[in-house]
């Protein structure tokens, strides 16, 4: 699957989400709704989110240096795991403490007109935010559905706008909501409940997104099309006859580094074998562009050694069942 950063999605959304701010807050000062300054607060840790996920983006573009010789490419996955904890921290918490105090101390909303204007306008640039979201990951997802798409996407950026814009809809939906049965009943109480509900919810979506990125941070191999590829790309049935094991990590969402143990014949000279393994590195290179760092040590293949478990998982054509699966 391509890393693509989303960066068209990123600033579209950074654009509506400070044009939504500044109009909750500003509905919140006239009409006292929970629900606005809760929102107001919840646009604005979006829009410090997006402004994390284009410096981590920049960050990691920095060459490699002797201290950190693999480059800086899981900066992007360090940035996304902060937008997690603000979006937790800043907007969740912040919405469950206010709707809590709006419901244990309601009082009536006033000119209605301000919050619900102003959500109307929200729904609509955050569904246009949402459409260019959904629009950049349909060119990347394929046949995934959009479950797997979030579970499975090595750049960390479109899920996490994808999951943001979907929060902030259902949010908008919820504070509309507390507003209109507020105004309806005159009881300040259900404005409580729709604020006590957003910050449920982007709770929810905080721990998902942490629990996404973790796993990035941790180190994921490859998807499992590119691992296919690089098998079929190592053995040439020639001199390399076969995989011993092979071992794929994420060093950021572009690059990507192979570690192999090759299988050769006893009889091929030192040359052959270097040649063998530059002819390799050429191929998967090819079949996998970010494939940008690759270790191929060559070995004679036991089968006494593979059955002790010292040389295990010896294949031919690729077929190396020592990889595991790449979903998180």
């Amino acid at each position: 699957m391509s890393a693509s950063g989303g960066t068209k999605a990123i600033v579209a959304a950074l654009g509506a989400n400070l044009a939504i701010a500044v109009a909750k807050f500003v509905a919140f000062l006239f009409s006292g709704s929970s629900s606005m300054l809760a929102e107001s607060v919840h646009s604005l840790a979006d829009s410090g989110n997006q402004g994390l996920l284009l410096l981590g983006g920049k960050r990691a573009k920095r060459e490699a240096t002797p201290q950190h010789p693999f480059g800086y490419g899981r900066e992007r996955y360090i940035y996304a795991f902060l937008v997690s904890i603000v979006l937790f921290s800043v907007g969740g918490m912040f919405a469950v403490y206010e709707g809590y105090e709006k419901i244990k101390h309601p009082h009536e909303i006033e000119a209605w007109y301000w919050p619900v204007g102003v959500l109307v306008f929200a729904i609509i640039a955050e569904g246009f935010s949402f459409r260019t979201a959904i629009k950049e990951s349909n060119a990347l997802r394929g046949a995934l559905s959009w479950k797997e798409f979030i579970r499975r996407a090595k750049a960390p950026e479109l899920p996490v706008v994808l999951l943001e814009d979907l929060g902030a809809l259902i949010g908008l939906v919820l504070a509309l909501a507390g507003v209109g049965l507020a105004l309806g009943t005159g009881n300040g109480i259900w404005d409580g409940i729709g604020t006590l509900c957003i910050g449920v919810l982007l709770i929810l979506i905080a721990v998902v997104l942490a629990a996404e990125t973790k796993s990035l941070l941790l180190g994921e191999a490859a998807g499992v099309e590119e691992v296919e590829k690089i098998k079929a790309a190592l053995v040439d049935g020639d001199v390399v006859t076969g995989i011993i094991h092979m071992r794929t990590l994420h060093l950021g969402p572009e690059e990507l580094l192979v570690a192999a143990k090759i299988a050769v014949e006893h009889d091929d000279t030192a040359v052959e074998v270097a040649n063998a393994i530059n002819a390799a590195e050429a191929r998967i290179r090819e079949a996998v562009p970010i494939a940008r760092v690759i270790y191929l040590e060559p070995d004679i293949y036991s089968e006494s050694a593979a059955a002790a478990g010292t040389n295990p998982g010896k294949t031919s054509r690729g077929q190396d069942t020592a990889t595991p699966d790449t979903a998180h």
